[in-house]
C-alpha cells in the first residue's frame, strides 16, 4: 500500500480546512547541511525553486526549457540506511495529468520524476521519512493573458 497518497491528502484536507493554503515553515537544518541539488535529471535541467524536509534533506524542482519538462529530486542531506522517501510532482491546470512519483526506501534520493510544464502551475514536494513538503501553485510558467491559476499558492511543511 503506498503511504504518500495518505500523506498528500492530509496535508490538502488540513488546508482546505484551514479555508486557504497553509504556510508553515519547516524546521531549519542546523547540524546536518543541506543537500546539494545532484544533477541526476539531466542535461539541460535547472533549479528553479527547493523547499528543506525537515532539517533532514531537501526537495528540488529543476526546469528544462527546451523541453518544457520539469523534474522533482528529494535528496537526504546524509546518505544512510535505507528509508522511505518520496519525489512528487503534478501538473495543476492541465486537467489531464495524473501527478507522477516516485517513493521507496532509499539511502540518498528518490526521483527523478518528470511532468510536461509549460505555461502551466506544478505542484512539488517530498518525504524522507517523517518529514514532509509540499508546495502548490508556486511555480506557474508563463501564462496567456487574463490566466491564473484558480488556487492559492501555499506551502506545508512538517511532520507526518
Amino acid at each position: 500500500m503506498k503511504r504518500f497518497p495518505r500523506v498528500l491528502a492530509t496535508a490538502l484536507t488540513a488546508a482546505a480546512t484551514a479555508g486557504a493554503a497553509l504556510l508553515a515553515t519547516a524546521p531549519t537544518a542546523s547540524a546536518a547541511a543541506t543537500a546539494a541539488y545532484n544533477g541526476v535529471c539531466g542535461s539541460g535541467y535547472k533549479v528553479v525553486n527547493s523547499s528543506p524536509v525537515g532539517g533532514v534533506g531537501t526537495v528540488y524542482l529543476t526546469y528544462n526549457a527546451t523541453t518544457g519538462k520539469n523534474c522533482v529530486v528529494t535528496l537526504r542531506n546524509t546518505t544512510g540506511s535505507p528509508m522511505y522517501i518520496v519525489a512528487y510532482l503534478g501538473v495543476l491546470d492541465d486537467g489531464a495529468s495524473e501527478p507522477v512519483m516516485d517513493e521507496g526506501e532509499y539511502r540518498s534520493y528518490a526521483g527523478p520524476v518528470y511532468a510536461y510544464g509549460r505555461g502551466l502551475c506544478v505542484e512539488w514536494g517530498g518525504v524522507i521519512g517523517t518529514w514532509e513538503t509540499f508546495n502548490t501553485g508556486s511555480n506557474c510558467g508563463k501564462r496567456a493573458a487574463g490566466a491564473e491559476f484558480a488556487g492559492k499558492p501555499g506551502t506545508f511543511a512538517g511532520r507526518h
